[in-house]
């Protein structure tokens, strides 16, 4: 489908490929090519509510693996906008408050080694990220609205200015001033004030198709741009009021595709009331699909890529130091593979069985195929982008190579910094997070 410059690697010439690879970032003169950056780069990290249950990956997993040292925001997924136009927690689909703040955490399980007690109003995960921005003081936490299933509602809730300061209020409500659903001794007033530093809107997609059954208006994009600067307006006025002021952070994860973009985002006006916006970078090609491709190339001609998203979203108007690149912590895989090669644009006859769901592996499970020996890792070094592939099944992903060189690319083209979906795909030693920071920092 598209012209590749791909060459196959051995494990042992990755290094010299990557170095390859790094010579060629040096910024060139281009119409939307931003000079080097003067601002702190953002390492932002999706934590996953539902986690904690078959990957039991929970809260202190990222103070024992580094990572969290590592990360300047944690985005909760996911906040549920109803179908009422409010922010709601409770008995409606997608909303979990054992896990957000409900369930005790024994001392074993505890960032900071102590049980949680009967009588403490929060505890779950929202508790436990509470102690780890206290151990971690540059740590900011933010709520994610949405998701790919979560959207469904949005469209309704701001079809009028009545709506959206309603959704608002009641984001604002919940979320930034703590007001949690009393659950037993848990929940009440305030009870989880101080520990949201945002919102991070995650509407999949205004003006376009997300998830099947999501209502789609062509108004969905102005009214996202209210929704934004209603946002910005409510959150501006409570920090104001607070005795200590505060300014929140308000960002969203946005799209690859042009098309996307122009349906459902009026960028420049966007632009002036996000802090910033996390870029697609990942799902370009997906396990559904009938041949085999890449998910989450740096580079591609004829194609997405992280390169042309950034040059998508410059183009219309996004300050480049607003921009965040999304990275991924898994792949997505194929299997019935035929045609020989290195299997990349081969038909497929499915998704890949996987650890969870079928076409979807993270990270930590796809480095055990990969040092397994059955897989070869193939590399294509010019595009940024790795693959495995074993004859039969190819999974598609980002490794430390891959991220380092991403990150290279955030950091000499001015860009915001690096976004992760999501943060239990990687290591017990958190080795994505890591390559991605060194990358960030010239390491």
């Amino acid at each position: 489908m598209r012209p590749r410059a791909l060459t196959k690697l051995t494990f042992g010439a990755a290094a010299a490929a990557t170095l390859g690879l790094l010579a060629t970032l040096t910024p060139t003169a281009d119409a939307h090519q931003p000079s080097a950056p003067t601002h702190s780069l953002k390492r932002i990290g999706y934590f996953t509510q539902w986690g904690i249950y078959g990957r039991n990956f929970q809260v202190k997993d990222l103070e024992t693996s580094g990572t969290a040292a590592k990360l300047s925001h944690i985005n909760y997924a996911f906040g549920i906008v109803g179908s009422n136009g409010k922010c709601l927690m409770g008995n409606v689909p997608g909303s979990d408050p054992w896990a957000d703040y409900v369930r005790p955490v024994d001392a074993a399980a505890s960032v900071d080694g102590v049980a949680d007690t009967a009588e403490q109003p929060l505890a779950g995960n929202f508790n436990q990220l509470r102690e780890l921005k206290a151990k971690n003081p540059g740590l900011k936490v933010m709520i994610s609205l949405g998701g790919w299933s979560g959207s469904a509602h949005f469209s309704d809730a701001v079809r009028t200015d009545a709506g959206r300061k309603t959704l608002v209020a009641s984001c604002i409500d919940t979320y930034i001033k703590g007001n949690l659903p009393a659950d037993g001794a848990r929940g009440g007033a305030g009870a989880a004030a101080g520990l949201f530093d945002g919102i991070d809107l995650d509407w999949e997609w205004p003006g376009s198709d997300g998830a099947p059954g999501n209502v789609i208006r062509p108004e969905d994009k102005p009214n996202f741009t209210k929704l934004v600067r209603e946002f910005r307006t409510q959150l501006d006025a409570y920090g104001r009021s607070l005795p200590q002021r505060k300014r929140y952070d308000l960002s969203a994860y946005v799209p690859t595709a042009p098309a996307k973009i122009d349906a459902g985002f009026e960028v420049a006006k966007i632009m002036r009331d996000f802090d910033f916006v996390n870029l697609q970078g990942y799902d370009f090609h997906v396990s559904g699909e009938t041949k085999t491709a890449q998910q989450s190339a740096l580079f591609a001609k004829n194609d997405f890529s992280v390169d042309g998203t950034v040059k998508s979203w410059l183009r219309r108007g996004a300050p480049a130091h607003k921009l965040v690149v999304g990275m991924p912590f898994y792949g997505q895989g194929w299997t019935g593979v035929t045609g020989g090669g290195d299997g990349l644009g081969k038909p497929a006859t499915g998704p890949a069985p996987a650890t969870w769901v079928a076409g979807s592996e993270d990270y930590k499970h796809l480095k055990t195929l990969a040092d397994s020996g059955a897989y070869t890792l193939h590399r294509g070094y010019k595009n940024g982008h790795a693959w495995l592939f074993d004859g039969t099944t190819l999974w598609t992903y980002d490794d430390p190579t891959v991220l380092r060189t991403k990150a290279t690319y955030v950091r000499q083209r001015g860009l915001g910094g690096a976004m992760v979906w999501s943060l239990d795909g990687d290591t017990p030693d958190g080795e994505l997070i890591t390559a991605i920071d060194r990358g960030l920092t010239r390491r």
